[in-house]
């Protein structure tokens, strides 16, 4: 009955979701809610790459990939995804058609709301502090948690509620999570002292000071660990070394400064702090499958947008 339920739930949500989206284009779309976008993709598309930030994602229909550092997650209709932490992680669309394009429902969590709910219900503490966890999980939603998103799409045929009734669901779906399977996750980044909420805070620096060299040693003392233990955790949450991190961030910003800005291969790579030119282009095409010029020719010919 239950997963009877769940398929029921779905269909309603794809049917609204369609509705919302069926006269845009195919990408991510935001709506009258803050922090709720819609997803929409017709076709197989290729990798794109990004740096997420804490989101819950619910696939409604069709199926995607993600990958993070070495590890790749499947997940489908009626699964979500929550990302903890600041990552950067490559994802492709593998089922969706014009008939049955790819639906998903996607809203940035507040940490600090999921802080707020722990302080009020003290049960939710994480008991032992010096775990970490991968800051990137996928599960089958639950039916609580679908009917709060079912019930945050309706808000947006009835603009007047929005104001009063999305933050009272918007928390609600806070809550669900902190009491569901990945709890220990959720709870994790949430909870004052925490491994992985230390951890967090590293991300956030390396991620505003990414053209900066990494200083292990330093980053350790920030997080109040020893360097073994720093890369230790670090890996734990990340699935990849501090380096591996940073490299990530950095190519990234080129590849978008080449894309928007038009800067040359040569200026991308010393505007996000490469040395070499050699070095930034094995790099780049490792990770994008191509050397700088051909692949940003190849994204403008295919009008796609990272």
């Amino acid at each position: 009955m239950t997963i009877e339920t769940i398929a029921d739930q779905c269909r309603e949500l794809a049917a609204l979701i369609t509705r919302h989206t069926i006269c845009f284009a195919d990408g991510l779309h935001p709506t009258e809610i803050d922090r709720l976008d819609f997803a929409r993709e017709s076709s197989v598309a290729t990798l794109l790459h990004s740096v997420v930030e804490p989101m819950l994602a619910i696939v409604v229909q069709g199926k995607k990939a993600a990958l993070l550092g070495e590890e790749t997650y499947h997940y489908g209709a009626a699964q979500y995804l929550v990302v903890s932490v600041d990552l950067p992680i490559s994802g492709f669309i593998v089922e969706a058609s014009e008939a049955q394009p790819y639906l998903g429902f996607k809203l940035n969590l507040d940490p600090l709301q999921l802080c707020d709910i722990i302080a009020a219900a003290p049960n939710m503490r994480v008991n032992n502090k010096d775990t970490s966890v991968r800051g990137f999980f996928v599960s089958t939603a639950e039916v609580s948690l679908v009917d709060c998103a079912l019930r945050l799409t309706r808000l947006l045929d009835t603009p007047r509620d929005i104001p009063i009734l999305a933050p009272i669901i918007i928390r609600e779906i806070h809550y669900r999570l902190l009491i569901s399977e990945q709890s220990k996750a959720v709870r994790q980044i949430a909870t004052s002292g925490s491994n992985m909420q230390r951890i967090a805070a590293v991300l956030t620096r390396i991620k505003t000071d990414f053209t900066e060299p990494l200083r292990i040693e330093e980053l350790a003392r920030q997080a109040k660990m020893s360097p073994a233990s720093f890369h230790h955790h670090f890996k734990q949450v990340t699935s990849m070394s501090p380096l591996q991190y940073q490299k990530q961030l950095r190519l990234l910003e080129a590849r978008r400064l080449m894309m928007v800005e038009k800067s040359t291969a040569a200026n991308a790579a010393d505007r996000v702090g490469y040395e070499s030119p050699s070095q930034f282009s094995r790099e780049y095409a490792r990770m994008f499958g191509a050397p700088p010029i051909k692949d940003i020719d190849r994204l403008l010919s295919t009008g796609q947008v990272n």
